[in-house]
């Protein structure tokens, strides 16, 4: 089966207090986005989106060592506008495209692996990953329909009811999705909102709407889909990564 992986990397990362593109910030001496590229490139896609906008020359010079192929995002108006600058890259594509962001470096090789098998198993249009969180303030619901893997509806924290918001398995961000399902839906999402941008989430909205079957894969270890946003949070994905590097080597 044909994997494509699109990155997401063109922020700023203004909660790091510095100008520096977020994916630059090094975590053990390492620009973290090499954490994510370590993996990507372990999964042997047949080509690699990494999407650049904040300091797009230094992140391509940064990247430039790992088999990708860069589209730029300017200006950056969200997540969905970011996957739409991948579709040019992957006219010719047709398979699973895998979607990660480049400033979230926990999640493991074995998670990914375990993802893209559960997505095809499934038979699925779009499969997201998953974590129960004791604390899922702020983050997406996931809507099961009933037991099973099935994903009736993605409810936003603002949106949800108060039964919905005691719902603790969350939205990672982390996707797979059939290529002509994902650029189909692209181009049906609007800006009509508060922050004026696209967001990819609104395409599980499409997918629900043309009936098309979308999955949840759940990772046991809510670690892995914490992103960095801070300076404290770098600092705990450096403890996690090391301690992740200590125990393979034992």
């Amino acid at each position: 089966m044909s994997l494509a992986i699109i990155i997401m990397a063109a922020g700023k990362g203004t909660r790091m207090k510095s100008d520096l593109a977020k994916v630059l910030h090094k975590a053990n001496g390492r620009p973290v986005i090499e954490y994510v590229l370590d993996k990507t490139t372990a999964l042997d896609p047949d080509k690699t989106v990494l999407i650049v906008g904040h300091q797009a020359d230094k992140v391509r010079k940064a990247t430039s060592h790992f088999p990708v192929v860069w589209a730029l995002q300017e200006p950056q108006l969200g997540t969905g506008h970011a996957i739409m600058q991948a579709e040019e890259p992957l006219s010719f594509f047709k398979g699973d495209i895998l979607i990660l962001s480049g400033d979230a470096p926990l999640v493991t090789l074995s998670t990914l692996r375990k993802l893209i098998e559960s997505h095809r198993n499934q038979s699925a249009a779009a499969t997201v990953l998953t974590a129960d969180l004791t604390d899922p303030s702020g983050y997406g619901r996931i809507i099961r329909n009933g037991n099973t893997s099935d994903v009736s509806r993605i409810v936003e924290h603002k949106d949800a009811s108060p039964e919905e918001r005691l719902i603790h398995e969350i939205n990672s961000g982390v996707y797979v999705f059939r290529s002509d399902t994902l650029f189909h839906s692209l181009s049906k999402i609007s800006d009509k909102n508060a922050q004026q941008e696209y967001y990819l989430t609104d395409v599980f909205s499409i997918c629900f709407e043309n009936g098309e079957k979308v999955s949840a894969c759940k990772t046991e270890n809510a670690d892995e889909i914490k992103g960095i946003n801070t300076v404290e949070q770098l600092r705990e994905a450096e403890r996690v990564l090391l301690k992740n590097s200590t125990d393979s080597r034992s």
